[in-house]
């Protein structure tokens, strides 16, 4: 069953009305919220980033049904993967079946102004990550865990308020490395769209399905989560000007993995034309159109598709999506 989401655009607006928006979320009938850990967002003017763990936790008490989680924090700088195991171990208590922990490796932006860190090659960070996970999960099902890592360590650690059943770990990756490693090991996989097809077709899925196998897993072991970019109204002109805000997301890797200065990103991000900005989104008046689109991804074999919603009016951006888009998804 295709399960259908709501990103709560954490950079993009203060944590009380942010968490209006996910709790009408539940209202309208979707069935998950994901929030991003940022440190910094991606533009210092009008720009918020909540503490994502905190902000949790207030949408888990105010809701009953929703499945909660990251998309996506990092457990490896900032946080220490002891402090992650503690804090999605208390969640999962207070909620559980509906808390997931979502990661991935990181992006300077979030982790270099916070710790002052050099920050790391690819590979350094992936070990870190990989090294996180096997902590994480000793610190879920062990007691007095002693670790000793290449990048962390513990001694005599117990986690004393975990769930009786172990978060979802879902692992974010946008190359073959990691696709494949959320086959291996995690219980879901996490990508966004708005990419060339040839990613998700050729090197995405395959690896995820490589890494499945390899571990001798069932293929529906890993749910594939897509953050799904769209841009609805009745107002062309509207629903592409929604986009100018989240520019930065059409800037090439190249162009952003080494900014760490919410300044600098937005200065880039608004030199882009207004085509560019709106081109990793969905953008149409027509709920069909919205509809034809994104089920090419689930032809595809995603099977959680979480919206983004880019507008500063989301309770108008959730209305229309549940009304005109929701039930024809639901349809299919």
């Amino acid at each position: 069953m295709i399960k259908l989401g709501y990103k709560a655009s954490a950079e993009q607006f203060a944590p009380s009305e942010l968490l209006d928006f996910a709790v009408m979320a539940e209202d309208c009938g979707f069935d998950s919220v994901f929030i991003s850990d940022h440190f910094q967002p991606w533009r210092h003017e009008g720009g918020h980033a909540p503490h994502a763990f905190v902000w949790m936790g207030a949408l888990g008490a105010r809701t009953s049904r929703i499945t909660i989680g990251t998309s996506v924090m990092t457990p490896t700088f900032r946080h220490h993967p002891s402090l992650v195991a503690q804090t999605f171990g208390t969640l999962g208590a207070m909620f559980p079946g509906r808390v997931v922990l979502g990661i991935g490796t990181g992006e300077s932006l979030n982790e270099v102004p916070a710790t002052g860190i050099a920050w790391p090659e690819a590979k350094e960070r992936t070990a870190r990550l990989k090294e996180a996970v096997t902590l994480i999960r000793k610190l879920w099902s062990e007691d007095r865990v002693s670790f000793e890592g290449q990048y962390f360590r513990t001694e005599n650690a117990t986690i004393y308020d975990r769930p009786d059943q172990m978060v979802p770990i879902y692992i974010a990756g946008a190359g073959p490395v990691m696709a494949k490693y959320a086959g291996l090991t995690g219980e879901g996989f996490i990508c966004t769209s708005g990419k060339a097809p040839e990613l998700y077709t050729e090197t995405l899925l395959p690896k995820l399905t490589e890494g499945l196998a390899q571990a001798g897993r069932p293929e529906k072991a890993v749910a594939r989560m897509i953050e799904m970019k769209v841009s609805f109204d009745a107002d062309m002109a509207r629903a592409m000007d929604d986009t100018r805000y989240w520019a930065a997301l059409s800037l090439t890797p190249e162009e952003k993995m080494s900014v760490e200065d919410p300044v600098e990103m937005q200065r880039l991000a608004d030199s882009l034309p207004i085509e560019r900005a709106a081109k990793r989104w969905i953008v149409s008046t027509d709920p069909d159109e919205h509809v034809e689109r994104i089920r090419r991804y689930i032809d595809l074999g995603f099977d959680h598709l979480v919206f983004h919603m880019p507008g500063q009016d989301q309770r108008r951006a959730l209305s229309l999506y549940a009304e005109q888009v929701l039930p024809r998804l639901r349809a299919l």
